[in-house]
């Protein structure tokens, strides 16, 4: 890399979303000139609500978390599995891990979450040009990146950097553009979903915890955004959903699975019901010369475990880290660039074989019917929790819970349950 490149910043980042705010962030507070393109006028409306316990110590580092607490999100103390025949359950609470070391999380609404994050990369020095959408890009390893954008009025200009960080989320950028997507050939799904009011939800002890209701042909989440206001959406196998209208198919469902029926039936969808296909997918590279990805940018996974904003914060912190050590170095590709792609995709890999087995019924046979030995449901309830430091007091856990999977599915030695079969 040339020292003595000349361009307007060290740093451009398409997306401001939690991804983008949290690389604008560490670079800003670390003296680089950092330069943030946001399509959208922030607050927005956005799902991804539920976060895990371990975005505290990021948001810790971030130095945002006293205004996350103040902002009057509601408190996440566990993981609540149903039937939707409301015949069985079972509750992870994350303080009750032994493995986990962190007590709860937040259920946050994204047009407030993402607003803080953002304006707080802006007091840290980053540079945020709102409703400007970044039309192309061209990366040259020895000239540098330039972007090219259009504001909301329709005036466009250019910006030359360093370095690229692609936070564009599910648009994928870069990685559309040059064609790297690879979609799961097994969660091809349909995600319908909005927020509501009245929806009926646990109080007490169990106030703030997410519901996952899970279907034969589908599953749903239910995430408490305030007293009233709940984020409720059914995610369908994509193959499932054809030649049905979406919203159709959604108040249907709701209203042939007892356990969604009770608790949606005389709630009130406030605007409108959204959908979204075929989202599960990686990019074949995160990492290339001048370029960093991000986020769902790197890559997207099911939400069934609400790791997307987690991963998106973890991969922001991590990029970020990378792209420093490319920039101190004056290089445009490092080893320290490949250890995040790596740690990266060893993410993804470890919430997708998750996600994968969850789809089966034996995975759900299990997990509903739990049992204390050898401390495997601490080691679930870390996964759920966030915990992603490699332990390998976690992992063999792990994988003695799916081995347990895999016995049920050939050997069964816990109750079928016939509404999943």
């Amino acid at each position: 890399m040339n020292g003595s490149l000349k361009t307007d910043c060290d740093v451009a980042i398409i997306g401001g979303g939690p991804g983008g705010s949290t690389v604008a962030t560490f670079l800003a507070k670390e003296g680089f000139s950092v330069r943030v393109f946001e399509k959208e006028r922030f607050p927005r409306f956005h799902i991804g609500e539920s976060l895990l316990p371990y975005n505290t110590p990021i948001l810790e580092e971030l130095g945002v978390l006293p205004e996350i607490e103040r902002a009057g999100f509601m408190t996440k103390n566990g993981a609540q599995f149903f039937l939707g025949d409301g015949s069985r359950s079972t509750k992870f609470r994350f303080r009750d891990g032994s493995f986990t070391k962190y007590p709860s999380a937040f259920q946050v609404e994204r047009s407030k979450f993402d607003e803080i994050l953002l304006n707080h990369a802006e007091k840290c020095g980053a540079t945020v040009s709102h409703e400007t959408a970044v039309a192309k890009m061209d990366v040259d390893r020895d000239l540098g990146a330039t972007l090219t954008w259009q504001q909301k009025d329709g005036s466009t200009g250019t910006t030359s950097a360093r370095f690229v960080i692609d936070a564009s989320g599910v648009v994928n950028f870069s990685g559309n553009r040059q064609k790297l997507r690879e979609d799961h050939p097994h969660l091809r799904k349909v995600a319908v979903f909005g927020h509501f009011n009245g929806v009926a939800m646990p109080q007490g002890d169990e106030r703030g915890d997410i519901l996952i209701v899970r279907l034969k042909e589908a599953w749903c989440w239910l995430i408490p955004l305030s007293e009233t206001k709940t984020s409720v959406g059914l995610v369908f196998d994509n193959l499932a959903i054809r030649g049905t209208e979406p919203e159709a198919l959604f108040h249907e469902t709701t209203a042939t699975h007892s356990e969604l029926h009770r608790r949606v039936a005389r709630a009130d969808l406030i605007g409108k019901l959204h959908a979204i296909t075929d989202f599960s997918y990686s990019n074949r590279e995160i990492v290339s010369d001048r370029l960093v990805r991000v986020g769902d940018a790197a890559g997207f996974l099911d939400p069934i475990f609400s790791s997307g904003v987690y991963l998106a914060m973890v991969g922001g912190r991590d990029g970020a880290k990378a792209t420093m050590s490319a920039l101190r170095a004056d290089r445009t590709l490092t080893l320290e660039m490949r250890r995040y792609e790596h740690a990266s995709r060893k993410n993804m890999r470890l919430y997708r074989e998750m996600i994968e087995k969850f789809y089966s019924p034996d995975l759900m046979e299990v997990l509903m019917s739990p049992r204390r030995f050898f401390r495997v449901p601490e080691a679930v309830n870390a996964i759920l929790a966030g915990r992603l430091d490699g332990s390998w007091s976690v992992h063999w856990r792990l994988r003695l819970f799916y081995l347990l999977v895999w016995i049920q599915r050939r050997r069964p030695f816990l109750p079928r349950i016939p509404a999943l079969r």
